[in-house]
């Protein structure tokens, strides 16, 4: 393992991130918080409790994952299609440095710098709710998982990308509704019967299930179907990225 590979990236794209650290770290932060005013504050004044927990805090697990996934693909799919808009990727293809090494360094870039959003987030949200944590440890494993596995997608998600255009298409048209859509402000067992069956189908849903569990010890789905997802759903996104190096789809054109 060519150690010194993956620091070379990881520095670059961390010093990337501090350059533009209004757009990777306040901007969602400003994001989330107007999402507590209005679904907090407005709808929550409506909605007493959801099993038991009140419907600002019900809320802020949801939300950490929906910016923490969003900035996940963003950060990762951005760092990879940089170097093939100028043409730098020939240098990485060309460097003592596997798939594994070139992709070890984006992707931890991109998951230290959702993981560092997701708690800056979590930290806002005690100023607006009442929190608290029951399986803190797991929480932060959850989260850890999330950024890891979403940081996946988005590298290959920049990899696939041909323009600027392309680059927002699959968080925009995919990724956004299915996290809308996975119990971010709801609970699933709210739904009607055919709905909560539909709504399995939905991936985010384990993630956003098993998140809220380590916040409030409830869930949607069993905690070892969650871990199943996410764990499945990284293997998928490595297998993926490996054979893209293999054949230097996208890289080589």
């Amino acid at each position: 393992m060519n150690l010194r590979a993956i620091l070379a990236i990881y520095r670059f794209e961390m010093a990337r991130g501090l350059r533009t650290i209004t757009q990777t770290l306040v901007s969602p932060v400003l994001s989330t918080s107007l999402y507590f005013i209005v679904f907090g504050a407005a709808i929550g004044s409506r909605i007493d409790e959801v099993e038991g927990v009140s419907y600002g805090a019900f809320i802020v697990p949801g939300l950490i994952m929906l910016s923490v996934i969003t900035q996940s693909i963003s950060n990762a799919s951005f760092g990879i299609y940089f170097p093939k808009f100028i043409g730098s990727i020939y240098e990485h293809l060309s460097a003592p440095a596997s798939f594994l090494e070139i992709t070890t360094g984006y992707v931890l870039a991109a998951a230290t710098k959702a993981f560092a959003i997701g708690i800056v987030i979590l930290l806002t949200a005690f100023l607006f709710v009442d929190l608290q944590i029951d399986h803190p440890l797991w929480m932060l494993l959850f989260l850890t998982l999330t950024c890891l596995s979403f940081s996946l997608l988005g590298f290959i998600v920049g990899i696939w990308a041909t323009n600027f255009e392309q680059l927002q298409l699959v968080p925009l048209l995919l990724i956004q509704p299915l996290i809308f859509l996975g119990g971010t402000f709801y609970s699933v067992d709210m739904l009607p019967g055919v709905w909560q069956t539909i709504s399995l189908f939905n991936p985010v849903v384990y993630l956003v299930s098993g998140f809220r569990w380590s916040f409030y010890s409830m869930a949607d789905v069993s905690l070892g179907w969650s871990l199943l997802a996410i764990f499945g759903f990284t293997g998928i996104c490595t297998a993926i990225i490996g054979w893209i190096f293999k054949t230097g789809w996208r890289l080589r054109d």
